[in-house]
């Protein structure tokens, strides 16, 4: 019987040593990369044996599938700090706020102020709570198909978020697009890079508190993302 445990901490192992190696090439510290396992196609017993290799980061990218795991590995400890990484619609704002740690798909303004005003009741329940930590998702294949926010809109959508006294915005999120053949890799660079200029652009015009998280790159090219870039 094969042993699920100790595959988990050897690819743990291969992809930290990964991102350490990137962040070498980059100048970078590993430490400043937080590494998050998505979970969506596994189960809950297996997501336990992830936190249990050291992976304390999880994520799921719906929020039905993050509610039932989240229940499940409430005993652990400490328990996983979760992540949503998907689309979040308003209607399900309620349940999934209070259970994760960031979430990166914020998307609209009518999101927000869901997001803000559940977050207001649940910090009265909860005696004072904090605020809701979102990251900005935006669209950079620029592709009317997909979710996240076109980038021309994301500064006005960070001003009009930053008057709501229950959500946080950390940082921007993006996916990049999954051209076939050898230009992969340089696509994923390309949109890599647009979207750190356009969270070093954001802070420099916003100034302040403006965020400065980003949330960009899977196994297959986060070594084209923020661990791979040269300073």
């Amino acid at each position: 019987m094969d042993d699920v445990p100790q595959r988990l901490r050897e690819n743990l192992a291969t992809v930290r040593g990964r991102i350490e190696e990137a962040c070498r090439r980059a100048g970078r510290h590993a430490g400043e990369v937080r590494l998050v396992g998505v979970t969506k196609y596994v189960s809950a017993d297996l997501a336990a044996a992830l936190v249990a290799a050291g992976c304390e980061d999880l994520a799921e990218s719906r929020p039905q599938s993050l509610w039932t795991k989240a229940e499940s590995l409430a005993g652990l400890t400490p328990p996983p700090r979760w992540h949503l990484v998907g689309h979040l619609q308003r209607n399900k704002v309620r349940r999934t706020i209070g259970l994760v740690t960031l979430l990166h798909s914020l998307d609209s303004l009518r999101l927000a102020e869901a997001i803000d005003a559940e977050a207001a009741v649940q910090r009265r329940l909860c005696d004072g709570g904090k605020p809701c930590d979102v990251l900005v998702e935006v669209n950079l294949a620029g592709d009317p198909g997909r979710t996240g926010v076109a980038e021309p809109e994301v500064e006005p959508l960070l001003v009009a978020v930053g008057a709501l006294p229950h959500i946080r915005v950390r940082g921007l999120m993006g996916m990049a697009s999954v051209p076939e053949g050898p230009e992969a890799g340089a696509t994923a660079r390309r949109q890599f890079a647009r979207l750190r200029n356009l969270r070093d652009r954001l802070r420099e015009r916003l100034g302040g508190d403006t965020p400065g998280e980003l949330s960009m790159g899977m196994s297959d090219d986060f070594e084209d993302g923020p661990t791979g870039w040269r300073r």
